[in-house]
């Protein structure tokens, strides 16, 4: 065997952890000049936008400004016409097993809570552990009630999704996006189809998976929870990015017309 000079060792060393370092520093979450259209319609132009570990970033605008696109190419539920979308410093994959791994990697919440309505909360939660990364059902079914505890349903778990109301089954496709480990939560508007005495609860346990340290990408109309749990405020208007800074820098003092004119009409509601 041969041996291993001192300074070899020494720039090996430098090596790894320069490579450790580039780790730590990239971006999370990573778009490029993304553009997308839907036939003649440019609903995303020149995206480009990084979300490091740990940052809850919150994306506001105005109906048809292009959020709920840009959350949905994050995990290809819309596919891009041209651009480049990086998860943990790996382009995001076309097709196949490797965009199954990367979705397992990605959770996402959406407006409608999509259980499966003939199967028990705690089975909605179980599934994709067993089914996609081959968990056994025992610890899966550990884990499962778990996270429903933490989101407060725990009691629910024998239940059908009908028999429980939409914030409960809110917080339950929340769980469900938990059980799967992801590096990444995507909410697509999580309470815009709530009635309003059901969206605290789904904030509340939004706001603590923030404080938690989970890496969150949030579109949402809810500007209080954007103060409150946002690192950074992204405003879109028109497939654009028109500007972003932190909840205190743009509410306090938007840059852009366009951005004061949209507070101005949603603040005073």
């Amino acid at each position: 065997m041969t041996s291993l000079d001192s300074t070899t060792v020494e720039e090996l060393t430098k090596s790894d952890a320069t490579h450790t370092g580039q780790a730590a520093e990239r971006p999370l979450v990573e778009l490029r000049h993304v553009d997308k259209y839907f036939g003649d319609l440019h609903v995303l132009k020149d995206i480009n936008l990084s979300v490091s570990k740990g940052e809850v970033l919150v994306i506001i605008g105005p109906s048809g400004s292009g959020k709920s696109t840009l959350c949905r190419t994050i995990n290809r539920l819309e596919s891009i016409d041209s651009g480049e979308i990086l998860i943990d410093g790996q382009p995001l994959p076309q097709e196949g097993r490797q965009l199954t791994r990367l979705r397992a990697e990605v959770g996402m919440v959406f407006q409608s809570f999509n259980l499966f309505s003939h199967k028990t909360i705690l089975d909605n939660v179980t599934l994709a552990p067993r089914k996609v990364r081959g968990t056994s059902k025992a610890d899966a079914e550990k884990e499962g009630i778990e996270l429903l505890s933490r989101v407060g349903v725990d009691t629910q778990a024998s239940k059908l999704p009908v028999q429980l109301s939409g914030g409960q089954q809110q917080r339950v496709a929340i769980a469900r996006s938990l059980a799967m480990h992801p590096k990444v939560m995507l909410f697509d508007e999580p309470t815009s189809a709530l009635d309003p005495e059901m969206i605290n609860e789904v904030l509340d346990v939004m706001v603590n998976l923030a404080k938690e340290g989970m890496t969150m990408i949030v579109v949402t109309h809810e500007m209080g929870f954007a103060r409150q749990a946002a690192n950074r405020v992204v405003f879109m208007a028109d497939g654009e990015i028109l500007e972003e800074g932190s909840p205190e820098e743009f509410f306090e003092n938007p840059t852009s017309e366009r951005a004061r004119d949209f507070l101005g009409k949603i603040l005073t509601h």
